[in-house]
């Protein structure tokens, strides 16, 4: 009885594992394409820990009284990130871009928008998200024309708050004639 005890939690941890190793391997792509130009005097590196990113979360926001319904919306879209790594070159943009994304697996991401012109400049977005109405992360990769960008925003971003952000912008805009009758 105690063996099959002591079988089981073998088991049991060695599932976890595989699914932790899974888990680390499907970032490790992104992560080692950033860690190896952290020091590379090319790259503007930006990096945004786990750590400041909880900060936003922490934040009371209802009782800091913003007059502004937009910024409420960016700071409560805020508190869902976990983490910002971005990656910026002038130089040699299209080779980098093409670099990324033979070193990155996009194949466990959704193409949200894919720019291309004859002037060989590439924007894609890519979500990876757990199927619902949460996106795990946000990867934008821009190249080729002047410079390389590779942006990752990490965390469980909630699609409603993208919307109420969306439409906080869209309800301060005015028709032009409002804007005209004003006058």
């Amino acid at each position: 009885m105690k063996s099959s005890k002591w079988i089981l939690t073998a088991l049991m941890l060695g599932f976890f594992g595989i699914l932790s190793a899974q888990a680390q391997s499907t970032t490790s792509a992104i992560d080692k394409y950033f860690q190896q130009y952290l020091e590379d005097e090319r790259f503007t590196v930006v990096y945004v820990s786990s750590k400041l990113m909880s900060m936003f979360g922490k934040l009371d926001i209802e009782s800091m009284e913003m007059d502004d319904a937009e910024t409420k919306a960016i700071m409560e879209l805020a508190s869902d990130l976990k983490g910002i790594r971005i990656l910026v070159t002038e130089e040699t943009p299209n080779q980098f871009y093409k670099e990324a994304k033979q070193k990155i697996d996009t194949r466990e991401y959704e193409i949200l928008m894919t720019v291309r012109n004859k002037d060989e400049e590439n924007v894609e977005f890519l979500v990876k998200d757990n199927g619902e109405d949460l996106i795990e992360e946000l990867l934008l990769m821009v190249g080729g024309g002047e410079q390389f960008v590779l942006m990752s925003f990490v965390g469980n971003i909630d699609m409603n708050k993208i919307s109420t952000l969306i439409n906080e912008f869209d309800d301060d805009k005015e028709a032009p004639g409002e804007q005209q009758n004003k006058q």
